[in-house]
């Protein structure tokens, strides 16, 4: 039984495979059509393409205008409503090197500054419940700016506030 059913399962894929194959004659008669209609093609006029003419500009002199911007004005600044806990009062421009929710480190920290020689102050934002440590304080804002970048050497964080 179990080899009648081989023979027959091999007759049956030999008869598919050999059902399925591609005839060499029947590419090569759909080639030579492909051909036949290439030569007998009518050529289609070509298309004629209009190139616009342009006028050319008429040189005129520019005026020249110079815009002169300082490294100041593109400095940013945080505003906040600040009351002064310790120390001196604020003044227009000041640098926050610290900001601390417990007033003992702000406290340290503004120790620390003190003994290195600025005039440390602990401010206190009500809104946000922080105590800010202001190393410098100043009227000016390039001032400000500039001790911010002495600072930013031992305080990479430090930020500039403008006190209305």
């Amino acid at each position: 039984m179990n080899k009648n059913l081989f023979i027959l399962t091999v007759v049956f894929a030999s008869l598919l495979l050999c059902g399925c194959k591609s005839k060499e004659s029947a590419y090569k008669k759909a080639y030579e059509q492909a051909i036949a209609a290439e030569e007998t093609a009518v050529p289609e006029e070509e298309e004629v393409v209009e190139i616009p003419v342009v006028t050319p500009l008429v040189e005129a002199p520019a005026t020249e205008t110079t815009v002169v911007v300082s490294k100041e004005d593109n400095e940013s600044f945080r505003t906040e409503d600040l009351s002064v806990v310790d120390g001196d009062d604020l003044k227009s421009y000041s640098v926050v090197v610290g900001s601390f929710s417990l007033k003992a480190n702000a406290d340290g920290l503004t120790d620390t500054l003190r003994a290195a020689g600025y005039a440390a102050r602990v401010a206190y934002n009500a809104e946000r419940n922080m105590y800010r440590v202001v190393a410098t304080s100043f009227d000016t804002r390039s001032e400000a700016i500039a001790s911010r970048d002495e600072l930013r050497g031992r305080y990479p964080d430090a930020w500039l506030l403008y006190r209305q």
